[in-house]
């Protein structure tokens, strides 16, 4: 990171306002005229997770990111938001009327 510093630093570039969003990814690339520059990339999702426990959801296709929920989600209730194992304590708890 400190080198990232310096070379801002010495080139006194200020990046665009679209572009100082650390929802960005930078990555130092050499050009073929030996330059550094930098590029901007959007950051690689990870799987889905489970809001309660933090478990991988079952079920889901993680590379479709463009698709929409009912194509990736699982068809069963709350699936692609919770885990199988939250679902399966809820319906536990519903049954037996708590």
């Amino acid at each position: 990171m400190a080198s990232m510093f310096l070379y801002w630093f010495l080139e006194g570039a200020m990046p665009r306002p679209a572009y100082r969003s650390r929802s960005l990814r930078r990555v130092m690339v050499k050009t073929p005229g030996s330059r550094t520059v930098i590029h901007y990339e959007k950051r690689a999702l990870g799987a889905p997770r489970c809001p309660i426990t933090g478990l991988v959801i079952g079920g889901m296709n993680g590379k479709i990111y463009r698709t929409g929920v009912k194509i990736r989600a699982p068809s069963r209730p709350y699936g692609g938001v919770y885990s199988h194992k939250v679902i399966a304590r809820a319906i536990r708890l519903a049954v037996r009327g708590q």
